[in-house]
């Protein structure tokens, strides 16, 4: 890579806010990582169960697919900075009183499913917030495409030493200290926001209006910016029938590969490794690339990766597969985030960004307990594999509905002025 490049990739951090937060939010995503891990092996190991796998995914994900667009709302009304060091502070008892539960021996499935729907509801304020207070963190508009995909790389390269880490511990010292380590990693958000220089104008919109009224006002906005509206559209999709792959991987661990929790581990860290090489291609990009066709191509990797890992037995190429996959995956996901934070006009960014994430958080603990279904009467390589040729025949489709509205990123700060102006026109 050139020097040039390098330059490209790591521009971010020419801000002193979003250094900090990089670093607090490393800590908290290895913590995450760990967490999930161990949750979803203990609710397997209890019950052997693919049905129950969907089940833990869809007990997080769909509270924040019922209350992420209220945390969008919030995230354009209030300060962001304060929404994060509660919801930090929330995410920090909840995986407390999960790792009480479990080393006393009193958390049986239902309770450990009670406290991941708690998780999901504190996640529903804390990710819109976090995501829009991106913007904030950089000096340079021109450094908001380097800062998002730096930050997914950071969520892919914990997704890639979190769950190995988390298999070794569970096996020698059980799930309950993952927690614990969880716990304490959410003191490092907020370190880094407590030595952030708050901005002196922060984007907060304070108006007449009840929360459903402004939700509303974000969905039409989306109408009219179809384009944005689109992506969302495909990702929706993708979340309900592709993405939810993972559900099934603690299967192919114990199952296929006859395998313990450090075989869970390490899959999903082949996959983390991929999803790091899909977040630092993306912040390595021109100016000018195109995040439709990158959307489009992210889809069809995610999908030929899928087909190929669902009938390899053997632990060695499945674990290239994996990569394929990881990096297909995260791709897709970095690229929508981008084109909707960069496209969409300041006073509606948090709205815009919260139904990206109701969207996800929707579709995929449904398509969870949809893939958990279905690999309960077909088996898990079957149902990987449809959910790889859906991945395909996807991102064909989208390839005739987007060219027509393709645009080049990045939108200049020009071009978000005028998408503010076009607003107050209508207003």
């Amino acid at each position: 890579m050139s020097s040039i490049s390098k330059i490209s990739t790591f521009r971010a951090f020419r801000s002193t806010n979003y250094t900090l937060y990089f670093i607090g939010r490393s800590v908290s995503q290895f913590g995450t990582w760990m967490q999930r891990t161990a949750v979803v092996w203990v609710v397997y190991s209890m019950t052997h169960s693919a049905w129950m796998l969907g089940l833990t995914v869809f007990a997080e994900q769909f509270p924040s697919f019922l209350f992420s667009a209220f945390g969008g709302v919030a995230a354009d009304r209030h300060d962001r900075f304060k929404i994060i060091n509660i919801t930090q502070v929330s995410s920090m008892i909840q995986a407390v009183l999960l790792a009480i539960l479990v080393i006393t021996r009193h958390g049986g499935v239902w309770e450990i499913l009670t406290l991941s729907v708690i998780l999901g509801i504190i996640n529903a304020y804390d990710v819109p917030a976090r995501q829009s207070m991106i913007n904030e963190m950089v000096a340079d508009p021109a450094d908001l495409p380097s800062a998002l995909s730096l930050s997914a790389a950071m969520a892919s390269l914990s997704k890639l030493l979190g769950p190995a880490l988390s298999g070794i511990i569970l096996e020698k010292f059980g799930p309950g200290t993952c927690f614990l380590i969880n716990a304490a990693s959410f003191g490092g958000v907020m370190l880094s926001i407590f030595f952030m220089k708050k901005p002196k104008k922060t984007d907060i919109q304070r108006t007449g209006k009840n929360v459903f009224a402004e939700l509303a006002e974000g969905f039409r906005y989306l109408r009219q910016e179809s384009s944005i509206g689109m992506v969302i559209v495909m990702l929706s999709i993708t979340g309900l029938l592709v993405l939810p792959y993972d559900t099934l991987i603690p299967v192919y661990a114990k199952e296929i590969f006859k395998g313990n929790a450090r075989t869970f581990g390490y899959i999903s860290s082949f996959i983390g490794i991929g999803a790091v090489a899909g977040t630092v291609l993306l912040a390595s990009l021109k100016k000018n690339a195109s995040m439709r066709r990158m959307l489009l191509a992210s889809t069809a990797i995610l999908g030929i990766g899928l087909v190929c890992f669902s009938y390899t037995s053997s632990f060695v190429p499945a674990m290239g597969f994996a990569v394929v996959t990881g990096f297909g995956g995260v791709a897709q996901f970095t690229t929508c985030n981008i084109i909707v934070q960069s496209e969409a006009s300041r006073e509606m960014r948090g709205r815009a960004i919260s139904i990206l994430l109701t969207a996800i958080f929707g579709m995929l603990p449904l398509g969870s307990l949809l893939v958990g279904a279905v690999s309960e009467k077909i088996g898990a390589p079957n149902t990987i594999l449809c959910q790889g040729i859906l991945g395909i025949i996807i991102s064909f489709i989208f390839f005739r509905l987007l060219r027509k509205k393709k645009k080049s990123f990045p939108v200049n700060q020009v071009q978000l002025e005028a998408a503010e102006e076009r607003l107050l026109e209508k207003a």
